[in-house]
């Protein structure tokens, strides 16, 4: 009787995303015998959910039970045919991939929740960065100004954590994240989410549904679009959520370019209505060299780098393995992407 197969490709040019060595073993151990575990060593694309396969990966598929890679290639789809079981993709989203999985028979999961912790991270940095104004004191070092007066004389508005009601635009993972450290820090917290029954960590003031959105934003001076790009989320937060957002308030999104609408913010910006925005993701990626977000004084902007963390592996690793044991067990797998939700 042949061996089981497993096949990862992982091989991210980008080091903070390639499996090291010692999480191959990790995985391999999880299975026990009666396994090969194929590793793809041609270079797999990490940005987005993947590309289109690799050559390698698509000859190791034919035949392959389980693969993990970045999204799951349409290619590598069509090798597995009839063999391939389950595909979990190292990524939270799931967009290009639902496509080529959907009436297959394949079980996806997906690494939502994995980025969590450094995202979270990431937002309560940018709503100081404007709350203290971090942004005008980088401008007047690129001067070389000394910009007191701007702070002394209350002409910059400077805000403690504690006075700033942060409004989430999605209470899953990263969303939960982001709430229980703005909570930490007495900031007021409120969200909105698909199916807010399942509600959100102690000491949220509320949690309501997507048709919500309007007070949330009205009642927000920190607006973190957290939730998955889905054909539901597309531009969600608009030029109508933007203009009740409060005077002087912050728009940061973490999430996908889509879901907010770049030129509303920008005219917003412009008038004096927001005070700034913090921005890790575009409609265009990566955001052309003309945009005129590169060089308004009120945007941050990031390189879609707010996942970035040093203990990647160490979660994502554990989540695979926790995985492997469930479908050995027969037991439901952690992360099921539900493809009629898209996540």
């Amino acid at each position: 009787m042949s061996a089981r197969r497993l096949v990862i490709d992982l091989a991210s040019p980008r080091g903070v995303w390639r499996i090291p060595n010692a999480r191959v073993v990790e995985i391999r151990n999880a299975l026990g015998a009666g396994w090969d575990v194929i590793e793809v060593k041609a270079p797999a694309v990490s940005d987005g959910d993947g590309g289109s396969g690799s050559p390698e990966a698509i000859a190791a598929a034919r035949g392959a039970e389980i693969y993990l890679g970045f999204g799951v290639p349409p290619a590598v789809v069509k090798a597995g045919r009839g063999t391939l079981r389950w595909a979990h993709t190292a990524a939270a989203g799931v967009t290009s991939s639902i496509p080529h999985v959907a009436g297959t028979g394949i079980m996806l999961t997906n690494s939502a929740g994995v980025h969590a912790e450094p995202m979270a991270d990431w937002v309560i940095v940018a709503i100081g960065y404007f709350a203290r104004g971090f942004d005008r004191i980088v401008a007047a070092q690129s001067g070389r100004r000394v910009a007191q007066d701007e702070f002394t004389d209350l002409t910059l508005p400077v805000r403690e954590y504690a006075d700033l009601r942060v409004g989430i635009v999605g209470l899953g993972g990263i969303g939960t994240a982001v709430a229980r450290r703005a909570l930490a820090l007495g900031m007021p917290v409120a969200g909105v989410r698909r199916r807010p029954a399942r509600g959100g960590p102690a000491g949220v003031r509320w949690v309501g549904g997507p048709d919500e959105l309007p007070r949330l934003a009205a009642e927000s001076d920190c607006l973190v679009i957290a939730a998955p790009h889905t054909n539901a989320t597309t531009h969600v937060v608009d030029r109508r959520v933007l203009e009740l957002l409060p005077q002087h308030a912050v728009v940061v999104n973490v999430s996908r370019g889509t879901l907010l609408d770049e030129a509303g913010l920008l005219d917003l910006l412009d008038a004096g209505h927001l005070r700034g925005a913090a921005l890790d993701v575009f409609a265009v990626e990566p955001l052309p060299p003309d945009h005129a977000f590169w060089s308004h004084p009120r945007v941050l902007v990031s390189p879609h780098v707010s996942a970035v963390t040093n203990r990647f592996w160490e979660r994502e690793t554990a989540l695979i393995v926790d995985n492997i044991r469930r479908y050995l067990a027969g037991a439901l797998l952690t992360n099921v992407v539900d493809l009629e939700a898209g996540y």
